[in-house]
């Protein structure tokens, strides 16, 4: 079992900045990768991010490369997703997942590699 509680979302204006955090407890933290996903209104969730287990290998989705990084602190038990020169585009309800299965790499950015989600936080920006 693993719990996953996501925080630092909020309100921000274009082109700002946020960073969200991710706590983990349960399993031992630095035994799976963690994505981070988002979900729009009227939309299914997307992937953002993926990170390995020991923070060396990262993966983007196309809309964030260079503006968003994720990064991760095992002694923390916690997943970081930084996200810089925000758009419009990306409000949505970001939620943090682990992939306690360790799928194949390739596959992380499937929603159905991953076995445990937080509840989520919102971004929500403004123009």
């Amino acid at each position: 079992q693993v719990q996953l509680v996501e925080s630092g979302g909020g309100l921000v204006q274009a082109g700002g900045s946020l960073r969200l955090a991710c706590a983990a407890s349960g399993r031992t933290f630095s035994t799976y990768p963690m994505g981070w996903f988002h979900q729009a209104p009227g939309k299914e969730r997307e992937f953002v991010a993926a990170i390995s287990r020991n923070g060396g290998s990262t993966q983007y989705a196309d809309s964030v490369k260079g503006r968003f990084s994720i990064a991760r602190d095992n002694a923390k038990n916690t997943v970081y997703l930084q996200m810089n020169s925000l758009k419009l585009e990306d409000t949505a309800v970001y939620y943090c997942a682990a992939d306690t299965t360790v799928s194949t790499w390739e596959s992380t950015w499937r929603s159905t590699s991953y076995e445990y989600w937080g509840l989520g936080t919102q971004v929500t920006v403004s123009s």
